[in-house]
């Protein structure tokens, strides 16, 4: 059965291509939509982009037909904009001067006026939802195709408790080849629930059954074969740039950020588990030790957290100053520097003088080429699943790229915990050779900062 499906306008804002994600059912865009859109179409920022796309999309199918009858859309379905209003005394209480309830009460129209064809709502705001449902519309949370809950995204590791042997047997050979369906059996129950598959790149903390045995793996699959092979973790990548791994999913994440073969590493955690000094520490690392990346290129989105201070004076780097401290202070902990040395201009500064470490704000990444480089994207739940694109898609030959965040804090009005970026890349990308996942779960900031993630 078709079904009327009218859009808010932050839904076309997310994204663009929205519309064509409704099989064949009718599309509805609220004039005062439009008008919303409009009014972003000059931003330089992801909503301006998207709102300058909608209008290309509506200008395209406005030259195939009249968009107030209905367009046939590519794939089935048709596009329509309403601007007629419920006139009834149930929503003489809405204020028209707020566009909200402008749109909701096209919404209430199309509903009034085909009362056989399910009317839905579909809003990305919560409160606009609820609104919804009070007057009488069945409303939906907009989601993307893809996107999974936070809780079932994939942590990029397991643990096995496997035969006595398998231990001996890895260390000895270097290597432990068995059957990917065998393997599933020997999955502990505390890592079962999290999903039935086992991917390539996948960590693997192997525990022997009924003995004190343990040891550190990475799975790599062959999909024709049906063959996992379990490699253990180097020994020589305890130790970087003067820090150690203080648990397993420490330890993974250094395994995978300084392995080569591995061109995008996601590093999931709350706040004081290590992802951005860990990152840092591994970059640092391939820049003047190994002299594999020829710089480190650290971004972060410039998103506040609470009320924003407004313009900042001075010049670029002046500016970025505040939103890149985060990373100063994990280069100068690194680095040993104390209060006195930073005084005499000595820590992150240096680094940046000398061309190993070069700051660059997202907002300038798109057009650009990233050859050779050794990247980190810091807070990257902050970003929208077409800025991650975007950043991915400018990495060039040799540059390996790192994403970290926290899905639970986002700041980002536009994107929540299961439509932002990082999570996104994470769910399309798990399996993928190039690509590796490790979710830390220990903070090791510091006693305090752990009680106070879990408690507060």
């Amino acid at each position: 059965m078709k079904k009327n499906f009218v859009f808010d306008t932050n839904v076309l804002l997310h994204d663009p291509r929205a519309i064509f994600g409704f099989e064949d059912n009718t599309v509805i865009i609220p004039i005062y939509v439009i008008e919303e859109i409009d009014t972003f179409k000059r931003d330089m920022s992801e909503l301006g982009r998207n709102a300058r796309e909608v209008s290309r999309i509506l200008d395209d199918y406005r030259n195939r037909g009249d968009l107030v009858e209905g367009v046939a859309l590519e794939g089935g379905g048709s596009l329509k904009v309403s601007f007629d209003l419920l006139q009834d005394e149930s929503v003489k209480f809405l204020d028209t001067n707020k566009t909200d309830n402008l749109i909701l009460s096209v919404a209430l129209e199309v509903q009034r006026r085909q009362p056989d064809v399910p009317c839905i709502f579909v809003s990305k705001d919560v409160n606009l939802r609820v609104r919804a449902n009070i007057l009488g519309l069945a409303a939906e949370k907009y989601e993307e195709q893809d996107v999974v809950s936070v809780q079932e995204l994939y942590s990029g590791a397991s643990e096995l408790e496997v035969p006595n042997g398998w231990i001996d047997e890895l260390h000895e050979k270097g290597q432990l080849s068995v059957n990917v369906e065998e393997l599933a059996q020997y999955r502990a129950e505390s890592t079962r629930r999290r999903g039935a598959h086992f991917y390539t790149n996948e960590y693997l903390w192997l525990r022997a059954a009924g003995g004190p045995q343990n040891t550190l793996g990475r799975l790599t699959l062959d999909a024709e074969t049906g063959e996992a092979t379990i490699r253990p973790l180097s020994k020589s990548r305890d130790h970087v740039w003067g820090i150690r791994p203080r648990n397993r999913e420490q330890a993974f994440a250094l395994d995978a950020l300084l392995d080569d073969d591995i061109k995008v590493v996601t590093l999931i955690g709350k706040a004081g588990t290590g992802k951005t000094l860990l990152a840092i520490a591994a970059g640092l690392q391939k820049v003047t030790e190994e002299r594999s990346h020829h710089k480190l290129l650290v971004s972060r989105p410039v998103i506040p957290m609470g009320r924003d201070l407004g313009y900042l004076p001075g010049t670029i780097e002046e500016k970025l100053d505040p939103w890149m401290r985060p990373i100063f202070d994990n280069v100068e902990y690194l680095m040993g520097i104390s209060h006195t040395d930073r005084r005499s201009g000595r820590g992150a500064d240096e680094l940046r003088s000398m061309g190993i470490i070069e700051i660059e704000p997202l907002t300038y990444i798109r057009g650009r080429s990233l050859p050779n480089l050794y990247m980190i994207v810091d807070e990257a739940q902050n970003l929208t699943p077409h800025e991650v694109k975007t950043i991915l898609t400018r990495v060039g030959e040799g540059t390996k790229i790192v994403l970290t965040g926290d899905p639970y804090q986002i700041d980002n009005p536009y994107v929540d915990s299961e439509s932002n970026g990082l999570s996104y890349l994470v769910n399309r990308f798990k399996g993928q050779s190039l690509a590796s996942t490790v979710t830390l779960f220990k903070g090791e900031r510091s006693d305090l900062a752990e009680m106070a993630a879990n408690l507060l």
